[in-house]
C-alpha cells in the first residue's frame, strides 16, 4: 500500500476554517453538544482520527466517558437530553444522505428547532458539514487516529 502524500495547508484555507470554528462556538451552542455532533458524524463515516480527537476534546469540555461510549447509542440510553436528541437526530439525518436515505425530514428539523434558535441550527449544520469535510480529507490522505496536526 503506498503512503499517501500530506501537503501543507494552504494558509488562506485554514484561515477560513478558523473563521467557521469561530462562528460555531459564538453561536450559543454548548460546547457539549458541538462536541457529540462532531463525534456522531466521525462515528457514521469512521474517521478514527476524528472519532480519537472528538473524544479528547469532549473531555476537556467534561463530558463523561458514560456517554462518550453511547454516543453511537444514544436512543437505546437515559443519558442524553431531548435538546441533545435532537442534535444528534439533525446530525445522523445531514451526514447519512447517500443511497436515498431521506435526509433531514421536516420531523427532524422541527425537532431541532424547538431546542436551538437560527444562530444555533446554523452553526449545528456548520459543524455537521465541517467534520464530514474532515473525515472525507482523513479518509482520502489514510490519516490514522492518534496523530497531533
Amino acid at each position: 500500500m503506498q503512503a499517501r502524500m500530506k501537503s501543507k495547508a494552504n494558509a488562506d484555507v485554514m484561515t477560513a476554517i478558523q473563521h467557521f470554528y469561530k462562528a460555531i462556538h459564538a453561536s450559543g451552542v454548548d460546547p457539549r453538544v458541538l462536541g457529540l455532533v462532531h463525534l456522531r458524524v466521525s462515528q457514521i463515516n469512521g474517521c478514527s482520527p476524528c472519532v480519537f480527537a472528538g473524544i479528547e476534546s469532549a473531555k476537556k469540555h467534561g463530558e463523561t466517558d458514560q456517554r462518550l461510549h453511547n454516543v453511537v447509542a444514544w436512543r437505546e440510553t437515559p443519558f442524553f437530553t431531548e435538546a441533545e436528541r435532537a442534535a444528534l437526530a439533525l446530525t445522523e439525518a445531514a451526514t447519512r444522505i447517500q443511497d436515498g436515505a431521506p435526509g433531514v425530514t421536516d420531523e427532524i428539523w422541527d425537532a431541532a428547532a424547538a431546542h436551538f434558535d437560527e444562530k444555533q441550527l446554523s452553526a449545528l449544520n456548520l459543524e455537521i458539514a465541517l467534520t464530514n469535510f474532515f473525515n472525507r480529507i482523513n479518509h482520502t490522505i489514510r490519516e490514522q487516529a492518534g496523530k497531533t496536526w
